[in-house]
């Protein structure tokens, strides 16, 4: 309950910020154009995300005949999490890694690595495995799409905002502060912005763990697969896109430059410990 309700009010906090910066600068009619636009154009790239995600990185489809002991894992834990059957990806990189897309529970995949599958003990894969349906099961991939929403719009303005303050635009009472505030709030609101977004991210990571713990019975197995995940996904890193990278259970760029201080997986030492710290 509490990563639900810390995302609830990080959800409330990026709505609060665009309605102040919304009425800020462009009024109820500039936020309203720019929710619009918003929300076609992430819920448009969700619609189709899971099948650019499956495709940017090689995924093929596996049957039961092909793959046996890996589809009957994910069918198993799909009943007991009680989901439908997702479709089951393989992904041709020696990099251990897994992720889970789909705009619903019914049209939902799951996506691994060569590398997990060889790496991985079985009951760690089950954990890996649980983590990817708790996304789905828990709607994540609904919940980022609005908070990328949300988060558009915020930058959307604040674009507009810079161009306003170029032109001389801006409101000069004293309640707003003219350009120099207009300025202010263009820099701040998008910083603001996109660590809010990169909060709700690492909730929802912290609540998958819990869920596939609940789903599996053995938090240990999952803390176990995410220690050997984090080490050898430095060992043999995974060429990923950074706009993809939150879909897998460990950030493929954790080891790149500042890439890990912006990362939208929270630490797996934290991870591992609240793991460590339930009851199996």
């Amino acid at each position: 309950m509490g990563n639900r309700f810390k995302t609830a009010v990080l959800l409330g906090a990026l709505t609060g910020l665009l309605v102040v910066f919304g009425n800020y600068f462009g009024g109820t009619q500039g936020m309203v154009v720019a929710f619009a636009f918003a929300l076609l154009m992430n819920f448009g790239a969700d619609w189709f995300s899971g099948r650019i995600g499956l495709a940017m990185y090689g995924a093929r489809e596996v049957s039961e005949a092909e793959a046996p002991d890996l589809v009957s894992l994910v069918r198993g834990l799909a009943q007991r999490a009680r989901l439908p059957m997702p479709r089951v990806y393989v992904i041709p990189t020696t990099s251990p890694n897994a992720f889970a897309t789909g705009r619903s529970p019914r049209h939902a995949a799951v996506a691994v690595t060569e590398g997990i599958l060889r790496l991985m003990e079985r009951e760690e894969l089950e954990g890996v495995l649980a983590h990817e349906l708790a996304h789905v099961r828990n709607r994540d991939t609904l919940i980022s799409t609005i908070a990328a929403t949300l988060a558009g719009v915020v930058m959307m303005l604040a674009h507009m905002a810079r161009w306003a303050a170029f032109f001389g635009g801006g409101r000069d009472d004293e309640n707003r502060g003219g350009v120099l505030g207009l300025v202010v709030m263009a820099v701040l609101a998008p910083v603001a912005a996109f660590l809010i977004q990169m909060a709700i991210s690492r909730a929802r990571e912290y609540l998958a763990d819990a869920t596939a713990a609940q789903i599996t019975k053995k938090p240990r197995a999952l803390a176990s697969a995410l220690q050997h995940l984090q080490q050898a996904a430095q060992r043999v890193p995974l060429e990923a896109n950074p706009a993809t990278a939150h879909l897998f259970i460990v950030n493929p760029l954790s080891g790149r430059s500042l890439m890990g201080l912006f990362s939208t997986h929270p630490p797996i030492e934290e991870r591992v410990a609240r793991l460590l710290a339930m009851r199996g």
